[in-house]
């Protein structure tokens, strides 16, 4: 007896859902992450007006001056959706781990300078309120914004700060006892230094705009204060001075933001090219908030850098200036 197995090609009646087909342009095959953001946002058949807000829809783009023909044009170029980013994560994670357990394990952390350890504790500890309060804003963006191509990742990054601010904890209860937590939170409430930082955090909390708030957030205080702090304070200063351990420990910070930025810069670019009207209004943020954040970093940076603070500034403001301009704006 013989079994002969033969190959049957079924031709599906249709390549993706119609919600989707509408945005990609016809019934073809669709990535996942096209299926798992486009045409998703609910945008009819709403239960009732949001009793605080009830000139709005449940989901309105009114909620933005920002004004655009598709919403879904503001994709993701890292087209990450929520099982990819769990895996990259997972990846990450296990790095960081690693770097943790090494430190540690080698005891590294013995070794620091006394000054360079107690530097990075005062610098970097507090920061952890802040990395809250980027939290705490994209999450506010995703109870506002329209969208899902939008909400997807603003979730994911709440998400990714909520991790950062949990590492810096990390960092706290290696390099000194668990009481260092309460030392920084109350450095974060009362020094001088921070309050101008605390300042700007907590009245981010207030802006009712959902894109006002990812440019403020995302693209004008993350895009200063992380290379200011990860790239030239960790990675240059503290490392030139024998604080190595301490950038093995937070080296997820600067890989995080490059990645981040660029879902970042993909969403401006696109909003900013989309008329004239979004382009002065978006320049209009950055300038306000750049101004401000520079304001906010400058005694931080005085705390980092001593009488070198107005030149690391400088460059940061500088790299910054011209990463706007790369996405059409001038500041």
């Amino acid at each position: 007896m013989s079994v002969e197995i033969k190959a049957v090609e079924i031709k599906p009646l249709r390549n993706t859902f119609t919600n989707v087909a509408e945005l990609i342009g016809g019934d073809k095959p669709a990535s996942r992450y096209q299926e798992a953001t486009l045409g998703n946002q609910a945008t009819a058949h709403m239960h009732y007006r949001p009793t605080w807000e009830p000139e709005f829809e449940l989901f309105d783009p009114r909620r933005s001056a920002i004004q655009m023909r598709e919403w879904y044009d503001l994709r993701d170029p890292r087209q990450l959706y929520y099982s990819s980013w769990t895996i990259q994560r997972a990846k990450e994670q296990e790095t960081q781990e690693a770097n943790f357990d090494f430190v540690e394990s080698r005891r590294l952390h013995l070794s620091l300078p006394p000054d360079v350890k107690k530097l990075a504790v005062d610098v970097l500890i507090p920061l952890r309120h802040a990395a809250w309060g980027a939290n705490m804003n994209n999450n506010e963006f995703c109870s506002r914004a329209f969208s899902e191509v939008l909400i997807s990742p603003a979730i994911m990054q709440a998400m990714d700060n909520l991790g950062i601010a949990q590492y810096l904890t990390r960092l706290g209860l290696i390099l000194d006892e668990p009481e260092i937590l309460d030392t920084a939170k109350k450095q974060w409430m009362d020094s001088p230094a921070w309050q101008p930082l605390r300042h700007m955090t907590e009245d981010t909390f207030v802006i009712r705009d959902f894109m006002e708030i990812f440019v403020a957030q995302n693209f004008v205080i993350d895009g200063l204060l992380y290379p200011l702090i990860y790239d030239r304070f960790v990675d240059d200063t503290l490392t030139s001075r024998g604080g190595s351990a301490i950038a093995m420990m937070t080296s997820f910070m600067p890989l995080w933001f490059g990645q981040s930025s660029k879902w970042v810069d993909g969403v401006i670019k696109v909003v900013v090219a989309e008329s004239e009207h979004n382009k002065a209004l978006i320049t209009q943020w950055t300038t306000q908030w750049r101004n401000r954040t520079i304001a906010a970093l400058t005694p931080i940076a005085a705390m980092a850098f001593g009488d070198h603070q107005q030149t690391m500034l400088d460059e940061v403001v500088e790299q910054f200036n011209a990463r706007a301009k790369k996405l059409g704006m001038t500041v």
